[in-house]
């Protein structure tokens, strides 16, 4: 049995010791001055990574041994509704209160608040592990996130009550957005929020589906503030906490994360706060919060992906047929070394846009504080936006995909037995499918990016990854890297000028092109420092470079004949 999710793990190890986060410590820690009020905040950078290493290594031997074991008995057992209220699953309500024990909600909060002060890389490098173990719980766990946004725009009376509980592990959030006629099209929410003069206090009214953890104890709920608005500009946001006029209507039967209850949830006159100032609801607070969401979910992503090919690696060096392991039968071996190569490359992204998503925030936090800022930090601060704008969606777009196409070819190793609730591989196969769903599918992603790169948002950092020096050994790979980024730049060109419809249709050409380039950078810049890397970037961009002169064909080409015909192709029955 394995001991600690992340001990086993050399590559997670990898980005731990490799992330740079020097800037963005400094910045959380104020040049390492909490340390003189708050004992337990590090004193330098090398006592912070310490610290990071030292809690990961505390949550690997949860999800290890806690978590990991009984995953398939949180799945079977379900969350459940009983006379109104949501019960989790056994195991999950032991997964939590072990968390909870081991002081490890609310980490990314402030020392003042209780929480670690954690930055959001060394917090996904939490929700991978957690999610290897647990997709399910991992949903619970990981949207205490939400706490973070109440630290971002909540006012201080409210940070000061409710922060410290999440802290603690006394409450559970959500995120409460969706509604039945309102999914990737959040600005046509109808639920209402009144302002009750005589009371003091908002009252929200309205029906939200899909919504993870519903049950919770403090919700953030995108309601209508505006009455005679019918757009994003009427939306505010609002914190709700629990009481008996929030109705948990139904439970949705899933697929998969069943140990994660999605909730219909019913408000009915419930008194609310209002979050920040009215209006922003969307433009501003939910978008921040769906951009972590987004973040988090490819760090999901990534872990279900993770667990999904240990099963399979395992299984193939197990199986044998034709008096020899299964592992060394070619077309297993492909898919094999295809599964690895992606989840490092999906990695690599994960935690590189991470970095570039905390140095915004924390660069963001420090000017607002600063009496006079300095105007070499705004425009850090305005790389780094651009940059984490750019990398959240293709992230979420790359991993998720990438996790859906690793857990097929995980159940495909495994031949029948995959199909059979026995093994993990079935329940992986299920879970990873909702990622590419939620918080945004993988089609919205494309067209969050898609402006960006015509854009060529990437260059300046496409540009200094290719300056950089890589030695002898790794010029034919560079050699290809820097063919690809080409490809992707004229690509992007010759798109930028075709009519709009075109530029729809073929946007997830060049998402998917830009994605591969960046991926293969990462992992070049890898290879210099492991040799274990360098082997990991031959077989991706093996993989992956015929796919992307393939891609760039077809945009080159921009064939208008699908569009011409579609209405005539999709009313013709069949």
């Amino acid at each position: 049995m394995v001991e600690n999710f992340f001990l086993d793990n050399l590559d997670l190890q990898y980005h731990l010791q490799h992330t740079d986060l020097r800037q963005v410590v400094a910045l959380l820690e104020k040049g390492y001055t909490n340390h003189a009020q708050y004992p337990a905040a590090p004193r330098h950078y090398d006592d912070a990574r310490d610290n990071y290493r030292i809690l990961l290594e505390t949550l690997g031997e949860i999800c290890a041994t806690v978590l990991a074991p009984r995953a398939a008995e949180a799945d079977e057992e379900g969350a459940q509704l009983r006379d109104g209220k949501v019960r989790y699953a056994a195991a999950t309500r032991d997964a939590l209160a072990t968390l909870k024990q081991a002081e490890l909600m609310g980490v990314m909060l402030p020392w003042e608040y209780g929480g670690m002060n954690l930055p959001e890389t060394i917090f996904q490098m939490m929700t991978e592990m957690l999610t290897r173990a647990d997709a399910g719980s991992m949903t619970i766990f990981g949207l205490l996130e939400i706490a973070q946004s109440i630290a971002e725009f909540g006012d201080e009376a409210v940070k000061a009550r409710i922060l410290p509980r999440f802290a603690r592990g006394e409450v559970t959030g959500a995120m409460v957005l969706t509604e039945p006629d309102a999914g990737s099209d959040l600005g046509s929410v109808q639920t209402r929020a009144t302002y009750d003069e005589a009371a003091g206090v908002w009252r929200i009214n309205g029906v939200k589906r899909f919504i993870t953890n519903g049950c919770a104890d403090v919700m953030l709920v995108l309601a209508r503030s505006e009455p005679d608005s019918n757009d994003a500009r009427g939306l505010s946001l609002f914190l709700v906490e629990k009481d008996d006029s929030v109705v948990i209507r139904r439970l949705e039967h899933k697929l998969g994360m069943r140990a994660s209850p999605t909730c219909e949830v019913q408000y009915n006159n419930t008194p609310a706060q209002l979050v920040g100032k009215r209006r922003f609801g969307l433009i501003r607070y939910a978008m921040a919060m769906m951009n972590g969401a987004r973040l988090a979910v490819a760090a999901q992503a990534v872990g279900i992906a993770e667990a999904a090919y240990r099963e399979a690696h395992q299984y193939a060096h197990a199986r044998v047929q034709f008096n020899q392991p299964i592992r060394n039968l070619p077309a297993v071996t492909r898919m094999l070394l295809s599964m690895r190569s992606e989840i490092e490359a999906a990695r690599a992204l994960l935690y590189e846009s991470a970095r570039w998503v905390d140095l915004e925030k924390a660069l963001s936090h420090h000017i607002a504080e600063c009496a006079k800022p300095d105007p070499a930090d705004r425009a850090q601060l305005k790389r780094a936006a651009r940059l984490a704008e750019t990398l959240t969606p293709l992230v979420k777009y790359y991993a998720t995909e990438m996790g859906n196409r690793v857990c097929y070819h995980a159940l495909q190793v495994h031949g029948g037995v995959g199909y059979m609730r026995e093994f993990n591989v079935e329940r992986h196969y299920r879970d990873i499918r909702v990622t590419n769903i939620y918080e945004g599918t993988s089609q919205m992603q494309v067209v969050a990016a898609i402006g960006k790169l015509l854009g060529h948002a990437l260059d300046d950092l496409l540009n200094e990854w290719a300056a950089q020096e890589y030695g002898d050994d790794l010029a034919p790979l560079k050699a290809q890297i820097v063919e690809a980024t080409a490809l992707l730049h004229r690509s992007a060109d010759h798109l930028k000028e075709c009519p709009t419809e075109i530029i729809d249709y073929y946007a997830s050409d060049v998402v998917d092109i830009a994605t591969h380039v960046v991926n293969g950078w990462l992992l070049l810049q890898h290879a210099r420092t492991d040799a274990r890397k360098r082997d990991i970037a031959q077989v991706y961009f093996a993989e992956h470079l015929p796919k992307i002169r393939s891609a760039v064909v077809a945009v080159q080409a921009a064939d208008a004949a699908p569009l011409r015909n579609r209405d005539a192709i999709l009313a013709r029955p069949f």
